[in-house]
């Protein structure tokens, strides 16, 4: 993999460029749509080549209990299994984990959790993490790290972080050991930035994670709680420290303002589950202006609400500054059409509004490109 920043905006540290890895080129900033159990929801691979999504994020700790490792090694790895040959991420396993506050304990050799699904025990611990992920055969592994919540004290944070960084040391470790028989031995390891909101720990972690040297760096723990302001502070106070030359990765949580927000203070690469998330209840997204430095360029629809009932206007009002495969099919079917699919409960209406938000998303960042190659942001 390498990493070049083709363009820098005059007016932010906003940046553009290309991430090479095994699977193809990426045009950064890009975000990558959600495939937590090798699909995004109610979409096919297919669908997303359709759509030209450069990259798909799938989850390690769900494919590792279902459907489990050796299913995944028979198709030899997770592109052949979901019949995707364009790039995947897959996250470490270490989010999923956290978020189970009642099944699961962390110690120094790992995390020890209870599966979700019958109860099960595992422990998942670096090694297996990097183990995992190489089966899985993704483009760019994530390195396994505790998530540190923005309630922990200062002793708890401390300790959080320093485990994370002896973490980061056995997951480099564990991933050159094993690079001869992963399923993708190009692959590039990333490491995972924590401290909550605590802008002075967080420019340590980064530093001690710059020591080790990755591929790329993550900014985690940034979307289970915190202010949005903070979490720019953060991002802000974090490029002052992480190499120009290596990819930066905002991960979590980011509504459409925000992704602009983050790009604008440096950020290359983001995910979110909120564009296949919000389109099962019927929340819409569509742009209204161009000028992305205004936070209103975009509005939320209410597909469900009562006055779309008798709306004749096309689902998609305007093909904007992309093409995908699904333009005529989401011009053919009107508002008032999928408001009464939601109404009777019709998977469609799941399935339409998905490609809505997910071609609206990857046209953000294809808006956002453009600003930067103009200077426009």
């Amino acid at each position: 993999m390498s990493f070049a920043v083709k363009q820098k905006s005059k007016n932010s540290k906003a940046r553009r460029g290309e991430l090479k890895v095994p699977h193809g080129v990426i045009q950064t900033p890009f975000f990558m749509p959600i495939a937590t159990k090798a699909a995004v929801k109610t979409l096919s691979s297919a669908d997303m080549e359709k759509l030209n999504a450069q990259i798909l994020l799938s989850n390690t700790y769900h494919l590792y209990l279902r459907p489990g490792m050796d299913v995944i090694d028979t198709y030899k790895g997770l592109h052949n299994f979901m019949s995707w040959q364009k790039p995947i991420l897959t996250d470490s396993g270490g989010y999923q984990v956290f978020s189970l506050s009642k099944m699961r304990k962390i110690t120094e050799e790992g995390a020890e959790f209870a599966s979700h699904i019958d109860g099960s025990r595992h422990m998942l611990t670096p090694e297996l993490s990097m183990k995992v992920q190489q089966v899985l055969g993704s483009d760019i592994v994530m390195a396994f790290d505790e998530c540190t919540p923005p309630d922990y004290t200062e002793d708890q944070l401390e300790e959080s972080i320093a485990r994370t960084t002896r973490w980061a040391k056995r997951c480099k470790e564990a991933f050159e050991h094993n690079i001869d028989t992963s399923n993708n031995p190009q692959a590039k390891l990333f490491g995972i930035n924590q401290g909550a909101t605590n802008e002075y720990r967080r420019i340590a972690h980064a530093e001690e994670l710059v020591k080790i040297g990755f591929d790329g760096y993550a900014i985690g723990g940034l979307s289970v709680g915190e202010p949005f302001d903070k979490a720019c502070k953060i991002v802000e106070a974090l490029d002052r420290v992480l190499p120009e030359d290596k990819p930066r990765y905002f991960m979590g949580g980011a509504k459409p303002h925000e992704i602009v927000a983050y790009v604008k203070l440096g950020v290359d690469m983001m995910d979110c589950v909120i564009p296949t998330r919000n389109a099962r209840h019927g929340l819409m997204y569509r742009f209204v202006h161009d000028d992305l430095n205004k936070e209103d360029f975009y509005e939320t629809v209410h597909v469900t609400n009562e006055k779309f009932s008798k709306d004749e206007k096309p689902l998609l009002r305007s093909r904007g500054v992309i093409e995908t495969g699904f333009d005529e099919e989401l011009e053919r079917y009107t508002l008032g059409y999928v408001r009464h699919l939601f109404t009777v409960d019709e998977m469609l209406a799941y399935r339409l509004v998905t490609l809505i938000n997910v071609r609206f998303y990857l046209e953000l960042m294809e808006r956002i490109r453009n600003s930067i190659e103009f200077d426009r942001l």
